[in-house]
Formats: C-alpha cells, structure tokens, sequence
C-alpha cells in the first residue's frame, strides 16, 4: 500500500455505480417494471428530512420511481407497522426504508423487523445481517454504507486479502456490517472502540483503518500506521462545518490514502441504495 497519496475521494466510485444501474433500470422500465422506493419518516429532524430528499432525488435522476410517507413524531408503532405492511404487500414497491433516528419511544429492532427481508434495502433485518455473518450464507441486502465502502476499496485497487483492518465503531449501521464485510474480503479484522484498551496501540496496527465512531476529528496522526488507508465514515456538524471523525490534514501526511468529508463515503451511501433497490426490482422478474 505504499506510493503516492491517494485521496478517496467518492464521487467517481458514485458515478461508476450509477452507470451501471442506468442501463439495468432502463431495461427494467422497458419491461413494464420501474423500480420502487418506499421511504417512511416519522417526526420531523430536520437532518432526516435532508437525507431523504436527497435520496428521492437521486432516485428520480436514475428513473426510480419514490412513495413517501411522513407521519407525525407521536403517530406511534401501530400507524408505523400499518404503512410498513402494505408496502410488504404492494408488489409495486421493491424497497422499504425507514428513515433513521426514529423519535423516542419507537422500537427501532422491532421497526425494523417488520420491513420484509426482500424489500430491505437497507440491509438492516436480522435476516440480512445474520445471513452476512455465517460462512455458506448471501444475505439479500447488505448495509449501504459498509457496502459503498467496500466499492471504494475495490475501485482504488485497495488491496484487502491479507490486510489488517481495524474497524473504529460496533454499529448495527456500520462498524458490524463493515467488519464482516472486511472478514468477507480475507482481512484479518479488528473491532474496536470506546473501551479498547490502548486504542492508539490497536489503530496503528491496522493497514485499513475505518473510523465510524461518531466523534469529530477523533483519529489523530499518532493513531495512523505509515502507509495505511484510512476511510472516514464520520459525519458531524461542528459550527457550520462538516467534518469526519479523522483529523484529515494531520492523518494524510502519514497515510497513503484517505477519505475526505464531505464528498468522500457519504455519496456511496445513496448510490448503494439505489444499487439495492434495483436488485430487488430484478429479483421480481
């Protein structure tokens, strides 16, 4: 992994994705067959509502077709699973996604439960999880931003059999996925996080580093291996700022490549949720 540096940058492994789906989606229209989202919102966060619109948007651009339902902060479970079930049943909608953080007092897992594995295309039902975590298992649907993640690593000729990778975070979302993606891909992989002991120690063991531990600017220098690749995940607001949980001006001095943020893995958690969704449109056929 040694050379030049490398900045990872995620918008030309976005494009690769999406020239890819264009030809699929067209001949899946052209067969009477227009892939489907469903995204379901509950309350009103405003970075949720950001989210979605850019994923309806980028739907629209790649000739997805979007439904959309908003319900109020206190609709409560029963009006959640109520939506959730008929879209399990419209054989119209290929995808479901239930925007994520739900307000409080909703049960996340059990939500999450009720979206039919062969429309998750989060990846997120214990099916598709499971299935990632046993050997002779495919799961349906894998996360989207492990999964953009591993694009990006495959499209920068990033060399995965045989490394050591440390993934910075135990997420349902991320870090759990992300590691056995890695494990997948013949790494030798450890999870760390909050209460690793010696964290710096364990981080600069690793020649792929993936930071998604949710604190900004986290993973200095001292905490990077000459030569590694370090993918920043992170994504949070400081002032009017958005910055990763890696401290990149320091960290790229060392590393041999990095992630910027914004425009680094952040587009490729979109795009491999339009990936998702036309699968599950093909699956159809």
């Amino acid at each position: 992994m040694a050379g030049s540096f490398v900045l990872l940058e995620g918008g030309p492994v976005r494009d690769h994705v999406y020239a890819d789906l264009a030809s699929r989606i067209q001949r899946l229209r052209s067969a009477g067959r227009t892939p489907t989202l469903a995204t379901l919102v509950v309350g009103d966060d405003p970075a949720s509502l950001s989210y979605v619109r850019g994923k309806v948007s980028a739907a629209a651009r790649l000739g997805i077709d979007s439904r959309q339902e908003h319900l109020p902060a206190d609709a409560g479970e029963p009006a959640v699973s109520e939506r959730l079930d008929a879209w399990n049943r419209d054989p119209g909608v290929h995808g479901i996604l239930v925007q994520l953080p739900l307000p409080p007092g909703y049960d996340t897992a059990h939500i999450q439960q009720a979206v039919m594995p062969s429309k998750d295309v989060d990846g997120f039902h214990p099916m598709n999880m499971g299935a990632l975590a046993l050997k002779g298992f495919e799961p349906l649907f894998v996360s989207c931003t492990p999964a953009g993640v591993m694009r990006m690593l495959h499209f920068y000729d990033i060399v995965i059999a045989g490394a050591r990778a440390v993934v910075l975070g135990r997420s349902n979302i991320v870090g759990m996925p992300m590691s056995l993606l890695l494990t997948r891909a013949d790494a030798t992989v450890t999870v760390a996080h909050s209460r690793t002991r010696d964290l710096p120690a364990v981080c600069r063991e690793a020649d792929i580093l993936v930071a998604a531990i949710g604190r900004p600017a986290f993973v200095s220098a001292g905490m990077i291996k000459p030569g590694a690749v370090v993918v920043d995940v992170g994504i949070n607001r400081v002032g009017d700022r958005l910055v990763g949980d890696v401290a990149f001006s320091e960290v790229r001095e060392i590393a041999s490549a990095v992630t910027p943020v914004p425009k680094g893995v952040g587009p490729l958690t979109v795009a491999m949720l339009m990936h998702n969704v036309v699968v599950a449109a093909e699956r159809t056929g």
